[in-house]
């Protein structure tokens, strides 16, 4: 099967039969994300099967900021050491992503999280970005986050962060694509 991942369009993009089994994330799709976009809230990227439309899955990207404290897992101890104390770092949000139920186990959550991942390094050379940060929903969703890298951000046990400066591994031939 080949599938396209684009930006959202709500001429194109049907999504009144994505159902996820998490209804915050349904919800979220159905209702809000078309003002979310439109509002400059969040970017919304979708993915498709060939040239059809029906939203299969979807993820979020938003300006984020975090602290040097948020990045206290120590392995990534050498990168914190190297960047300067300010109060607040940028970083790009991961703010949702969910594929439909009847689409799971096909890894197009994978799929979406590499391409989110390779938009991030593109923007990261026009806007700084020091860190993805991802608000998982659930403790299923941290292990998935966990198994890319993401780590803990301190205080907050589901949302994770991973510093851009690892994400070479995207290049990688043992990253999941």
């Amino acid at each position: 099967m080949s599938f396209s991942i684009q930006a959202f369009d709500r001429t194109r993009h049907q999504r009144a039969g994505f159902a996820c089994g998490q209804p915050a994330l349904d919800a979220y799709l159905h209702k809000q994300a078309t003002q979310d976009v439109t509002r400059h809230v969040a970017a919304l990227f979708v993915i498709t099967q060939n040239d059809d439309s029906h939203v299969l899955g979807y993820y979020t990207l938003s300006a984020f900021t975090i602290t040097v404290h948020d990045m206290a897992h120590p392995l990534a101890q050498p990168i914190i050491r190297k960047i300067p104390r300010y109060p607040l770092l940028p970083a790009t949000l991961i703010g949702r992503l969910a594929v439909d139920s009847r689409m799971q186990g096909q890894r197009l959550g994978e799929k979406l999280l590499v391409d989110a991942l390779q938009r991030v390094i593109h923007i990261s050379t026009q806007i700084a970005t020091l860190a993805v940060v991802v608000d998982a929903i659930d403790e299923r969703a941290v292990a998935f986050y966990e198994k890319y890298g993401f780590m803990p951000i301190s205080d907050h046990p589901k949302r994770l962060f991973l510093p851009v400066a690892s994400l070479v591994r995207l290049n990688s031939p043992t990253f999941p694509r």
